[in-house]
């Protein structure tokens, strides 16, 4: 049974899911950060996948990187799966502009993060509605 480590449960928003994977909002107004969670007990590395589920995460990875890319108006779509800290597989999405913070260098501990007020999140959220008109289950956000 597919459950979210408590980590990515506690640092993001629940967007919706995809036919395989669960999207996540990161909590860090600094930069528009989303993140894919294969809905799949216990994988930690994408080669632990099956050969099916590997195509629906590279599918699904495209789909939102794109979306994200010309809804956002993205420079560049950073696509990360670290899992130093949480080890549950998930692909970080970072929409990167030339003149933000950190630019060139990762966002990672950049700049402290700054969480979403209701104003933000509100307008984030009618943002990933333009990004997720297709291809989702659903779109829903719950305050932690």
């Amino acid at each position: 049974m597919f459950e979210l480590d408590s980590r990515l449960e506690a640092d993001t928003h629940m967007l919706g899911d995809f036919p395989l994977c669960r999207l996540l909002l990161m909590n860090d107004a600094n930069y528009p950060w989303f993140i894919l969670v294969p809905r799949r007990e216990g994988v930690r590395e994408i080669f632990e996948l099956s050969t099916a589920d590997q195509h629906a995460l590279l599918q699904e990875s495209s789909f939102l990187a794109e979306r994200l890319h010309t809804v956002f108006g993205a420079d560049k779509i950073n696509i990360a799966a670290l899992g130093n800290q949480v080890p549950q597989l998930h692909l970080h999405h970072i929409v990167r502009y030339e003149d933000d913070a950190a630019w060139p260098a990762p966002v990672w501990d950049a700049h402290p993060t700054r969480p979403y007020g209701q104003k933000e999140l509100a307008a984030m959220l009618l943002k990933v509605g333009m990004v997720l008109n297709e291809g989702t289950e659903q779109v829903e956000s719950h305050d932690d």
